[in-house]
């Protein structure tokens, strides 16, 4: 599927190549592929604080990302210590990376993300780890925040654990420099997830020869 957004990363990475978190990208590649390997799609839950901004966009781009490279290997989920909500400034980057946004709800709201360019739709909201929603064994706890990594030592049901943070963009709100700092988080998350799902595309092609 075609994705501007996606596209407009994927033509920067080929001019420039990054290797920001790569053995951690590689790691949670590795994860998806020897998942995939006794049929299983791998189950991914990202994690931080509040399940408000960076897991958010991680879970979004975690699904969007597999449709753009015509993969189906992984469920994506979020999770926080704490119940918040999805922030209203996570969603306005979304939009404005080209999503279509549906709100349901206003404590909490559950809010539906979808394309024209993709086939699937992304339910976003607040949420602990733990949540029946979210997988209870054998997933990846992939942590999007320090504080989270940091104040949650073990994870239950968690195959493997990996610390992919990055930089809350909580800092702008209310700054004039609020729309960059979040399309800027928007932006490295899912390039991140590109190069994760791109690095699995190889190496599944690479199993195939062998």
């Amino acid at each position: 599927m075609i994705n501007p957004f996606l596209q407009s990363i994927e033509d920067e990475l080929s001019r420039n190549p990054i290797y920001r978190h790569e053995d951690l990208i590689q790691k949670i590649a590795g994860f998806i592929v020897e998942e995939g390997k006794s049929g299983e799609k791998a189950k991914l839950n990202f994690i931080c604080t509040h399940n408000s901004r960076r897991s958010q966009f991680a879970q979004t781009w975690c699904t969007l990302v597999q449709d753009y490279l015509d993969l189906d290997v992984a469920e994506a989920y979020s999770g926080g210590t704490e119940v918040t909500a999805c922030n209203e400034r996570t969603v306005a980057a979304l939009e404005r990376a080209g999503c279509t946004i549906q709100k349901d709800g206003s404590n909490n709201p559950v809010y539906t993300v979808s394309s024209d360019d993709v086939e699937k739709e992304v339910k976003l909201w607040s949420k602990v780890f733990d949540d029946k929603k979210n997988p209870d064994g054998r997933f990846a706890a992939i942590m999007t925040c320090d504080h989270a990594d940091q104040n949650c030592p073990f994870i239950p049901g968690a195959a493997i654990r990996v610390p992919l943070t990055y930089t809350d963009p909580k800092y702008a709100d209310d700054t004039e420099n609020e729309e960059s700092a979040y399309d800027a988080t928007c932006r490295i998350i899912a390039t991140d997830m590109l190069r994760t799902f791109r690095i699995v595309k190889e190496l599944k092609k690479d199993l195939s020869k062998s």
